[in-house]
């Protein structure tokens, strides 16, 4: 009995991944990135949101740090919002600057991918690969307040994709995609800011210009160029309805 609504169930599952989604009506767009601009914009709800941003940074680096051939050892994320991605491997080369200039353009990249499923009706594919993502993150987390908030994260994704309807999972999808293309402006003009302060002597700019021999600033510029184009890009997507 259980096999055979085991054997039901499994292509009910298939289909519900392989499955397209309606777009949702252009007001829940609109409102979606009227509600991703609330939290990235106010600096006091920015400070909390930014744990967000973090997570997919750090999880940038260690993505590519994997795929680039290197040993992924650890990733700490602080209620600071700072993170740290630890590999192994050599300390030049390609594969370290791959992972060095993954994290900055990660949020960006990513909302952009998310984007792309969107606006091709790929709702439940986008929500259970994001919840993979984290549970694959998650074993790689070395801290406790690291293991809250990517468990916190991974736990929405599950429970909007399991348990919320059609619309509240196509509100909840356009409203994580909003809010990593605008967020991931933020970060490289913080950074920009901080250095142009004296501080953030090791920022990843810095380390990619130790690695490469080119200047901080043009590293920076990159930053700003691929989260500017990812958000003009993603935004037109999201907006096709």
């Amino acid at each position: 009995m259980h096999s055979t609504a085991a054997a039901l169930a499994l292509p009910d599952l298939w289909d519900r991944l392989t499955g397209t989604q309606p777009d949702p009506d252009l007001w829940v767009v609109l409102a979606t990135l009227v509600a991703a601009l609330a939290v990235v914009a106010p600096h006091a709800l920015w400070r909390i949101s930014r744990n967000a941003i973090t997570i997919a940074h750090e999880g940038g680096h260690g993505l590519v740090a994997l795929l680039s051939g290197r040993q992924l050892t650890g990733i700490r994320l602080h209620s600071d919002t700072s993170g740290l991605t630890v590999s192994r491997g050599k300390p030049y080369g390609l594969g370290m600057i791959l992972t060095a200039a993954a994290g900055y353009t990660a949020p960006s990249l990513l909302g952009l991918g998310g984007a792309a499923l969107l606006a091709a009706g790929r709702i439940t594919v986008l929500l259970w690969a994001a919840t993979a993502l984290l549970v694959a993150m998650l074993v790689m987390i070395r801290n406790a307040y690291g293991v809250l908030t990517v468990v916190l994260a991974g736990g929405a994704f599950l429970l909007v994709s399991w348990l919320a309807g059609p619309q509240v999972q196509a509100a909840f999808a356009y409203a994580v995609v909003w809010f990593l293309l605008l967020g991931g402006v933020r970060p490289p003009f913080e950074l920009q800011l901080k250095r142009s302060r004296g501080g953030a002597g090791d920022s990843d700019a810095d380390q990619l210009s130790r690695l490469t021999h080119v200047p901080a600033g043009l590293w920076l510029f990159l930053f700003h160029a691929v989260s500017l184009c990812s958000l003009i890009g993603g935004g037109r997507w999201l907006l096709e309805v």
